[in-house]
């Protein structure tokens, strides 16, 4: 008898932790897109040791909050491409192997992120204000997956984007961010223009998916609450 009340202590304790991880991991995501990545573009300082400890704190956070051994094999996937860009660039390495290595770390964060953040935003229970904060890091992951496609068209397929060119500069990760949350908020200011066949297609994914997933995540975390007052 005496288990089952210290089963529910330890399920509230992880429920804590991981409300404070969700805003926690949102946080971390804002300062990176749209701090770090405009101060990385005026020349301030180096982006490559801010985006290195950047994933350290992921890859904690996330093992904290994952209950499954996937995302975490991931992230650390993640966290060794980074660190062979790192060295590859110091080397000379050429701009595609190096945008291509750090598009492809960038994309299996932003798939570990939704991995991970959805099952806890959208698990049965009461919904709080840190699940709505990490409802809003799963839209910002969906913006960075497409940051890390976009990057990867444009390595491979120069002139992919007419007013955008993906080279080694220090506004490359600015402009790549702000194209994406343009793209996936439908703004669409017309500076930058996907000319490639995959670009556009990319383009107009992410566009549907900023169109049904506010009125997707409403509709589940309203059903949510709901059943966990019927209880």
């Amino acid at each position: 008898m005496r288990a089952k009340p210290l089963a529910n202590l330890l399920d509230r304790t992880s429920d804590l932790w991981r409300d404070r991880i969700l805003t926690g991991l949102t946080l971390m995501m804002v300062l990176d897109l749209f701090v770090v990545a405009p101060l990385g573009a005026i020349h301030a300082f180096d982006l490559r040791p801010v985006s290195v400890v950047l994933v350290i704190l992921l890859s904690s956070a996330l093992a904290a909050l994952s209950r499954s051994v996937v995302p975490v094999v991931g992230i650390v996937v993640a966290f060794c491409l980074f660190t062979a860009t790192l060295i590859l660039r110091a080397h000379g390495v050429p701009v595609v192997i190096d945008a291509c290595l750090q598009a492809t770390a960038w994309l299996l964060a932003g798939l570990v992120i939704i991995w991970v953040v959805a099952d806890a935003v959208f698990a049965a229970g009461r919904i709080t204000y840190h699940r709505v904060v990490g409802a809003v890091l799963l839209y910002l992951a969906i913006g960075l997956i497409f940051v890390a496609l976009y990057t990867l068209v444009g390595a491979l397929a120069p002139g992919a984007f007419q007013g955008l060119t993906v080279t080694d500069r220090p506004s490359l990760p600015s402009d790549l961010v702000y194209f994406s949350f343009a793209t996936l908020t439908t703004v669409g200011y017309g500076d930058i223009i996907p000319v490639h066949p995959f670009a556009r297609s990319f383009s107009n994914i992410e566009a549907i998916l900023g169109q049904l997933y506010p009125a997707t995540l409403l509709a589940r975390l309203v059903s949510l609450e709901l059943g966990a007052r019927s209880r």
